[in-house]
Formats: C-alpha cells, sequence, structure tokens
C-alpha cells in the first residue's frame, strides 16, 4: 500500500528552493538518493520531471548475464517507481563487444532502486508518496534539516590521463582511421582525476548545478557512490508509446555580449564541421530507433536546433517514433544503446576503436541517468558533464570528450573538450 500527501505551495512555510534544499540535505542519510531537475530549462519535450527520491533498502539485484532481458522480466511486475541507470558498458550485451580499461570508480554496470518515499515538485505544490503512513513525521525531519552549506573549494590536484600530446596523436589516428574508411565519426574521451579527495558530494552538487543549470541535471547516492551531473542531453524518453531521443553535435562557447552570444550561435549553425557531425548522429539515431519503433513513425522534428546553456550552445536535434506494440521497455532502451552522439558512426567499428583509444573505462560516463515510471514511461539523460565519487577510496573523476572527423583539427578538439570541463572545473574552485 502506497500513502500519498499533496502539499499546495501556499501552504509551505519556507521557498519552496529552500525546501527542495532541506529535502537533499535530509535525503543524505538514506543509503540510496536519486534526485532529478530540470531546472526550469526550456525544453523540448520538457527537461526532468522534479523529483527526489529515496530508500533505506537494497537496489534491485542482477544476475550480469542478459541485462536487457532480465530488466524486461522485472518490468513485467513493477509497480512504482524506478530509479537508477545503465553503464555505458551494457553496450556489450548489445552488441559482441568488451570493455578491458582500468575503472578507478567502481560504479556496477546497471543499477536501479525502488524509493520507499519520494517527492514530484510540481508548479503548484508537492506530491508526496511512501510505502509506509510516515509522511507528518518526516515532513517534520525536513523542516528541522538544516540548508546544506555551500561548498568550500579544496586545494585538489587535478590529474590529466591523457597529456595533450598523447591526445593530439590520438586524434590523428582517429583520422587515420576515418580516412583508411573504418569510421566516418568517433567520439573520444579523456579522463580528468583527483585521488584520496575527501569533500561533501551533495553541496558540490549544488555549486555545479548553480554554475551550470541543464535540463537533465541529476544527483545519485549509491552507499558511497555519487554522481553528481550536469548533463544537458537525453538519450531517450517514452510518453505513452512515443520514443524522443536528442542527441548533441556541435559546440561553440557563450558570447561576453548578446551581440557576440548571437553571432557565435550563427557560427555554429553554419560551420559545416558541427553540421555534418550532427547530420550523421542522426541518422544514427533514426537507424537505432527503427529496431523497436513502426515502420513510417520516425521523424526528424527538428534538425541543427541551437540552444544556450550557461557555458557552451550547443546544436541540438530531436527525433522522435512510435514504439511497436510487441517491444517493451527493454527493447526501446536496448535498440538505441548507447547514445550514438557518445560513440560515433558506423555505431560497433565506433566502440570497438574507442576501446582501443581511450585508456579508462568509461562506466557511468556516457551512460544514461534517470527513471522509470509504473505506466511504463521513463526519462533518461546521458551522462556527461558530470563528476563521479568514491568516498570510500577518494578518488574523483570527470570524463570530457568530442567528435571527431576527418575536418577535425586536434588542437581545436582538445580546447573543445577544455570548454566543456570549465562548469566542472568553476565548480571544484580550479578557475
Amino acid at each position: 500500500m502506497a500513502y500519498t500527501l499533496y502539499i499546495p505551495l501556499v501552504e509551505l512555510e519556507i521557498p519552496i528552493a529552500d525546501f527542495r534544499m532541506k529535502v537533499l540535505a535530509w535525503a543524505q542519510k538514506f543509503p540510496l538518493v536519486a534526485s532529478y531537475t530540470s531546472n526550469g530549462v526550456a525544453y523540448p519535450y520538457q527537461g526532468f520531471d522534479e523529483l527526489i527520491a529515496v530508500s533505506s533498502g537494497e537496489p534491485l539485484l542482477w544476475d550480469h548475464e542478459n541485462m536487457f532481458e532480465e530488466l524486461q522480466q522485472k518490468l513485467a511486475t513493477q509497480q512504482h517507481l524506478w530509479c537508477g541507470y545503465l553503464g555505458y558498458d551494457l553496450k556489450n550485451q548489445v552488441e559482441k563487444l568488451s570493455s578491458g580499461n582500468k575503472d578507478e570508480v567502481g560504479f556496477p554496470a546497471i543499477f536501479f532502486f525502488e524509493p520507499e518515499l519520494y517527492l514530484y515538485f510540481q508548479k503548484e505544490g508537492i506530491n508526496i508518496y511512501s510505502k509506509d503512513g510516515n509522511i507528518e513525521n518526516i515532513l517534520q525531519e525536513i523542516h528541522a534539516t538544516s540548508i546544506p552549506e555551500k561548498f568550500c573549494a579544496l586545494p585538489i590536484k587535478i590529474k590529466q590521463r591523457v597529456q595533450k600530446e598523447d591526445y593530439l596523436r590520438n586524434v590523428e589516428r582517429v583520422r587515420d582511421y576515418i580516412r583508411d574508411g573504418e569510421v566516418y565519426e568517433l567520439n573520444y574521451c579523456m579522463e580528468f582525476y583527483a585521488e584520496e579527495v575527501t569533500l561533501s558530494p551533495l553541496p558540490l552538487y549544488l555549486q555545479l548545478n548553480a554554475l551550470s543549470p541543464t535540463p537533465f541535471s541529476g544527483f545519485l547516492k549509491y552507499g558511497d557512490l555519487y554522481l553528481l551531473c550536469a548533463s544537458p542531453e537525453r538519450y531517450l524518453k517514452k510518453e505513452g508509446r512515443k520514443l524522443i531521443s536528442q542527441p548533441i553535435k556541435g559546440t561553440i562557447r557563450r558570447g561576453a555580449t548578446p551581440e557576440e552570444d548571437q553571432q557565435l550561435q550563427h557560427q555554429l549553425r553554419h560551420d559545416e564541421k558541427e553540421l555534418a557531425e550532427n547530420m550523421m548522429i542522426v541518422d544514427l539515431v533514426r537507424n537505432d530507433l527503427r529496431r523497436s519503433c513502426a515502420t513510417g513513425t520516425i521523424q526528424v522534428e527538428e534538425m541543427f536546433g541551437i540552444y544556450g546553456f550557461r557555458q557552451v550552445s550547443q546544436m541540438i536535434s530531436t527525433i522522435t517514433g512510435e514504439l511497436r506494440p510487441e517491444c517493451g521497455i527493454a527493447d526501446a532502451l536496448k535498440g538505441a544503446f548507447p547514445m550514438g552522439s557518445m560513440t560515433g558512426a558506423p555505431k560497433i567499428r565506433a566502440m570497438e576503436l574507442i576501446e582501443e583509444l581511450e585508456v579508462s573505462k568509461r562506466g557511468l560516463y556516457s551512460g544514461a541517468f534517470g527513471y522509470l515510471k509504473p505506466n511504463q514511461d521513463f526519462d533518461f539523460n546521458v551522462v556527461i558533464r558530470s563528476l563521479q565519487y568514491n568516498a570510500t577510496t577518494g578518488y574523483l573523476s570527470f570524463m570530457v570528450g568530442s567528435a571527431i572527423t576527418y575536418d577535425s583539427v586536434p588542437e581545436q578538439e582538445y580546447e573543445e573538450c577544455l570548454l566543456k570541463a570549465q562548469g566542472i572545473r568553476k565548480a571544484l574552485g580550479l578557475e
């Protein structure tokens, strides 16, 4: 049995932003926490729901053999909200691939939990759902909780897993692969990390979210493992039988003035290399959706849309399709996994070369974080612009990358990676 309570915003004793902060701080006593927000950023098909979920129980268990098939079986009996993620290395269960690079963070390949309590923040009020009839007591606890303190920048020494010279050399290798017809485009990423770091994950996430408010922002706690996510990109959303995918390809910095910003966005919208990158990924996503969508239903609703975020402007396209009657949620997720914008084209060969060229296991990075609703709708982002932290070992990590085409200039690709890391570096007090 589930208990529910609706609180109109006019009845809240404090501003909604402060209440949400208190909920997040109160939630930290639980081993399993998931928070999602769109930050009010306008986005086609909207961003994440405003949601905070907690559990003191155990996450769902997996046998790790055929996780997508197992997911479909588990969904047959799903009655409540699920929160979690699909790690990038589930690619090995989609295609005949492998992952041999080192993983220092330690997130499992797949993770979902069923909240014992969650709060939906809506325009007019808050819906609270609980498995126990203790909502009034919990509200008292939340109100008695202090708002999280601001993040205090620490003397953190961030190292690069791949030095600049090696990065430039690898971009040239990718260009050779493209010239030889192996791939048309490849998303090449590198890791930045720090060791033996002691920090408070929630204040750092709030700092990151304030500096980089994005439509698919999220916070995940799984014991001593934390994801602090400021993603601007949607992997896949399901509304009824409709699937929505919104790959990002194309990045440029924001301008110092509205006039410069407009000029830079115009430059991005007419950059032949960026347009070619975006078009390749749109074709790839269309092909991925064909695995689970009905013939004739796949549409490119928007091509080369330009959207401004705090640090960068991005080129985003929107592709939709209608899920076939015989296909379920797991079929939709598996058919398009992982997001084409994080692999390249053709997809399988790109993923093989990524494994060869990169030195860090991607793990949760470039996977998908989100939620599955009891009505079988879902929404997942692409895990980018994100910090991962293992509080047991003190290992802190973030990865950035860019799409390499034959026209890529290695030095410019390197600078794009640094631009994408800017929000995280600022949050850490490094810039």
